[in-house]
């Protein structure tokens, strides 16, 4: 799979806020606060995931019709098998 530059984006600003979050540590923030940005890096990340996945998905689904390897079944199956392993 190729990973466009808009995802490779996404990821990088979630490793900003991991950054953020670190250093809020180091810094004793509250735990409040820290927690929040741990909930919006995670919603971050599974956001990316979702998008990864279903990128993923439509790339199998047209390789599929091209070479009939797999059937849409098959592949949505995988699809959501991902989407399970990510939680």
């Amino acid at each position: 799979m190729d990973y466009n530059d808009q995802i490779k984006n996404r990821v990088k600003r979630i490793e900003g806020q991991l950054r953020g979050i670190l250093r809020m540590m180091e810094e004793n923030k509250d735990c409040k606060d820290v927690i929040t940005q741990l909930s919006a890096a995670r919603t971050a990340i599974d956001r990316t995931i979702g998008v990864i996945v279903s990128e993923n998905l439509v790339e199998c689904v047209q390789k599929a019709n091209e070479n009939d390897e797999k059937s849409m079944e098959e592949l949505v199956k995988e699809a959501v098998n991902l989407l399970v392993k990510s939680r």
